[in-house]
């Protein structure tokens, strides 16, 4: 499994309350003819707080069985216990995932040490490569990049997905991470500069309904054609904007219906985006030639 470029964090479509099988279908096929280079279902993207255990294991295997060996798929698989996050990687296993994509705890705020024996344990009983994903926006925990380094020569974990906010954090995870590990862009926004600072991909939201120019944007920076790569980067800025104005993943998958994609269709305690929200998405879909 190749830990780099276009990986899409998918949304789960829904159609009055029920998981919308066919619309999801639909999307992986889009992603895969599109070109990405990965997929994630049941990410924080895919809504998995709200889904039953019945519901995770349907997405899981529908976006395994559709990708058909095509391209990779990481099932996230995170929860704010260990037991509970081995238990659940395992099951991804059983329904085919590549890999697993695995939030620090959320809630119970875990010290470093607890961090880094928590992966340890994931990676040791879970049965499948695990990307750490850091995202302490919403988890109110931050994994440092020290105990990323610890955690890179261990077995089994393979790459990070860094949501921190700061592509400062890819320089320093670089510095004390073991030799092939890989680190991935959590941020659309701020993907190209993490890969001027040596992340090796992105962990796309925008991709859900931008997946050509996401994958344009990743094989401009690979060849060397920097000045393309930042003339796309440029005309995706709106849409990565839009797509946090409110909790994600209600704007994409406002901006999905837009596109006719799937409806625009999120589980409480999220809504559905605002007006204004609507507005600023119409507007960044047309600046990225995507309407």
């Amino acid at each position: 499994m190749n830990w780099q470029g276009v990986f899409t964090a998918l949304i789960t479509p829904f159609d009055h309350g029920e998981v919308d099988l066919p619309s999801l279908r639909e999307l992986v096929r889009r992603q895969v003819a599109a070109g990405v280079h990965g997929l994630v279902a049941c990410g924080t993207t895919g809504e998995p707080a709200s889904m039953t255990a019945e519901e995770w294991d349907r997405v899981v295997a529908t976006v395994v069985e559709t990708a058909g060996g095509r391209v990779p798929v990481l099932a996230g698989t995170g929860t704010y216990g260990t037991r509970s996050t081995v238990e659940r990687t395992r099951r991804a296993r059983e329904l085919g995932a590549d890999g697993a994509l695995v939030v620090t705890p959320y809630y119970v705020r875990p010290q470093q040490q607890g961090l880094v024996e928590h992966f340890r344990v994931v990676a040791r009983e879970g049965g499948l490569p695990v990307m750490l994903y850091d995202v302490p926006g919403r988890t109110g925990v931050h994994l440092a990049p020290t105990s990323v380094g610890d955690l890179s020569g261990v077995p089994g974990i393979v790459a990070l997905k860094d949501a921190s906010g700061s592509p400062a954090t890819v320089r320093e995870v670089r510095q004390c991470a073991a030799p092939g590990f890989r680190v991935l862009s959590g941020d659309d926004g701020l993907a190209l500069a993490s890969w001027a600072l040596g992340a090796q991909g992105v962990v796309s939201v925008a991709s859900n309904v931008a997946p050509a120019p996401m994958v344009a944007l990743w094989e401009h920076w690979q060849a060397g054609r920097t000045a393309e790569a930042r003339e796309t980067d440029l005309s995706l800025a709106p849409l990565y904007r839009a797509l946090f104005l409110e909790s994600s993943p209600a704007p994409v998958k406002a901006a999905a219906a837009m596109l006719g994609l799937c409806r625009d269709e999120v589980r409480l305690p999220l809504v559905a985006a605002s007006r204004s929200t609507r507005e600023a998405l119409e507007a960044a879909l047309s600046t990225a030639g995507l309407r």
